[in-house]
């Protein structure tokens, strides 16, 4: 089978942004075919990344109307929702869509548009998403990760400390990303003292509401090498789902759909953990990036709140992770985080990442959808 290469990728304003879904998604995919310098009717498949443009704002049938307004009319189009890990569920089905011979060019887009509903509505639609047996008894996934950070820092004498410090490495690397929500750095003072959402986790432990979108341009090598010299090769993908009912989990703090699709991505590109160079997790809570550090297989378990103390996961660490601020500063629009992570690690890999720049050849990113109850774990090659 021949390695399929990404060739283009986009990312537009995080943030609070003065434009609906149909306007963030053009905006993105425009700036992804204009990097690859490949024409809109080049395109044959077309995936958008969404997990709610109905219930936010009553839009649906986007990925045709992207079709039209980038002028990709007759590619085929598919809306991949996969909840919050839909962005990463869109890599999995372009991927495929290359690999399997049916599209020798594929964009996907992600985006959302969330910041014009309250606070209340967009964790209201968010929850929908778990269920019914908890979603009934008021479980949303803030109370969720309340609840295993305290299992978690009990079970490993883990500081409470030690979860702020995600926050403030996260914010201090998003300083450098143009295009995070946050570009400010916080003490951890600032996220020990703000208000408590869901005991022990603050406010500061949770990832902003955004709107914002971000593209990739997909073909297979052989095709990408008449576009560039430069380009990255998902070396390695996998995705899996773990039971959607939460409180039947044998061990809360190991979510098994991280473990079981790493080992596939890992397998699929003949690496182990220790090959990883850089790596995006999904930290729409702190205690998020602890779970994934281990389950990935980077640290030992009840180890990944040391690697943080020690600044193993720093940017000048051995293991830098969310060099782009994390969704936890550059933002967490759904359907699009997924795919931001891929493009962050596309420029680690090309050394194209300007001063979040680290030294790495193999990037790792990871989007968990729910609460583990699906993830998409995908590893990038440089080729250049």
């Amino acid at each position: 089978m021949e390695r399929v290469a990404i060739i283009g990728a986009s990312m537009t304003q995080f943030g609070q942004r003065d434009a609906w879904i149909r306007e963030l998604l053009a905006e993105a995919g425009s700036a992804c075919l204009d990097d690859a310098g490949v024409a809109a009717d080049a395109v044959e498949h077309l995936y958008v990344s969404n997990m709610a443009s109905g219930e936010f704002e009553g839009q649906t049938g986007i990925p045709n109307a992207l079709a039209h307004d980038l002028a990709a009319v007759p590619a085929y189009t598919a809306r991949i929702d996969q909840t919050s890990a839909s962005g990463g569920a869109g890599v999995y089905a372009a991927w495929q869509s290359v690999a399997s011979g049916a599209s020798d060019m594929t964009l996907l887009v992600g985006g959302e548009r969330m910041t014009h509903k309250t606070t209340a509505e967009s964790t209201d639609i968010i929850a929908s998403l778990t269920h019914p047996a908890e979603y009934k008894h008021g479980v949303t996934l803030p109370s969720f990760a309340g609840l295993t950070a305290r299992h978690y820092l009990e079970t490993y004498d883990a500081p409470r400390e030690s979860l702020g410090k995600v926050a403030v490495k996260n914010h201090s690397n998003g300083v450098d990303n143009p295009h995070a929500q946050f570009r400010k750095e916080v003490d951890l003072d600032t996220v020990l003292e703000s208000p408590i959402v869901a005991d022990p986790l603050r406010l500061y432990d949770f990832c902003p509401i955004t709107d914002g979108s971000a593209g990739l341009l997909l073909c297979p090598e052989s095709v990408a090498r008449e576009y560039t010299d430069e380009y990255a090769v998902v070396s390695g993908i996998g995705g899996a789902t773990d039971t959607h009912v939460v409180h039947e989990r044998a061990d809360p703090t190991t979510m098994g759909g991280v473990v079981n699709s790493s080992e596939e991505a890992y397998r699929m590109a003949d690496i182990g953990p220790d090959d990883v160079d850089v790596a995006e997790l999904h930290d729409m809570f702190t205690i998020l990036e602890f779970l994934q550090s281990e389950d990935l297989g980077f640290f030992e378990k009840g180890e990944g709140w040391r690697a943080v103390e020690d600044g193993v996961t720093d940017r000048d660490g051995d293991l830098p992770i969310n060099t782009s601020g994390g969704l936890k500063s550059k933002g967490h629009p759904l359907g699009a985080s997924g795919v931001a992570q891929v493009y962050e690690v596309y420029k680690q890999v090309l050394g194209d990442a300007g001063a979040r720049q680290v030294d790495a050849g193999t990037g790792l990113a990871c989007n968990v959808g729910g609460f583990g109850n699906c993830v998409t774990t995908t590893i990038l090659e440089g080729a250049v």
